[in-house]
């Protein structure tokens, strides 16, 4: 049974406030477990059927049939930390064989931080932190599913000691909140603990709108970075196209490339292990 999840909208910066339950938010992807009449299916946000790629979760079989919410996601060994493009690897792979192999060498593990469905009862509609009480109670079968933390009001002292870490973000959630299937709400509010960087524009996109980015090297050699197609408004946009044609070098047939004169601030999720920036949110320009 899939249920399509509940969606989280933004918090404007770090808040405590007693209404609330704050979570360390986990870098990986949605994932609804859903165990009925026995047997286990994995989906995605979107309802992709993700069963294969994850065996050591699909293999746990709970007492009574049970559909949970949470995040899958693979950590760092050195750190402990969330890995998104260790995760991504496991969700891309295909192959039962290479599937089996990165179930030992590159586990992944569910962190639940909701119950939809519990014994045969649609739980949605029950407040959020009596959902919570009913998960607490549950036996886990393996090592690859646990329980999200959470923290009562303190949202503030949370984020700061997730940003020392190099964490995601936090969530905070309505302790008195029902599930909104398929909603965005504000009833849960994610901050992300984002990273910062000073680019140069080496380009731009002929089709929909994209900025290269590029930043520069040890010896001072702008390498490429990524694409900015975030957080850039009209106005934005009209100052670039005002000032860019003198600067336009060349062209091939995706992109037109120019001197790399300009230069913007970013924000985003954190550098790539091929240091691209990923996600990256145009923020101003620097003069």
């Amino acid at each position: 049974m899939f249920i399509s999840p509940m969606l989280l909208a933004t918090a404007p910066g770090p808040f405590s406030d007693p209404r609330y339950i704050f979570e360390p938010k986990i870098d990986g992807h949605r994932l609804i477990f859903s165990q009925q009449d026995g047997a286990v299916r994995l989906y995605t946000r979107h309802a992709n059927d993700c069963t294969p790629q994850y065996p050591e979760i699909a293999g746990a079989l709970f007492e009574h049939d049970i559909v949970l919410d949470g995040e899958v996601a693979c950590a760092d060994p050195a750190s402990g930390v969330s890995d998104f493009e260790a995760i991504m690897s496991r969700f891309q792979a295909k192959r039962a064989d290479k599937i089996a192999r990165l179930s030992v060498t590159l586990p992944a593990c569910f962190a639940v931080f909701d119950i939809l469905r519990y014994k045969g009862e649609d739980l949605r509609r029950l407040p959020l932190i009596e959902r919570k009480a009913i998960l607490a109670d549950i036996a886990f079968p393996n090592a690859n599913i646990g329980v999200v933390p959470f923290v009562e009001c303190a949202g503030e002292a949370l984020f700061a000691q997730i940003k020392a870490r190099g964490m995601e973000g936090v969530v905070g959630k309505r302790r008195d909140g029902v599930y909104e299937t398929g909603r965005r709400s504000d009833s849960w509010r994610k901050l992300i603990n984002w990273t910062h960087a000073e680019v140069y524009i080496t380009g731009y996109k002929k089709a929909e709108f994209g900025w290269l980015a590029g930043i520069a090297d040890d010896r001072g050699k702008i390498r490429p970075a990524g694409i900015i197609q975030l957080g850039v408004t009209p106005t934005d946009k009209k100052a670039f196209f005002g000032v860019v044609k003198p600067l336009i070098t060349g062209e091939d047939r995706e992109f037109i490339y120019i001197n790399p004169q300009i230069r913007a601030k970013v924000k985003m999720r954190n550098w790539t292990k091929a240091g691209f920036l990923r996600n990256p949110v145009f923020m101003n320009f620097i003069f």
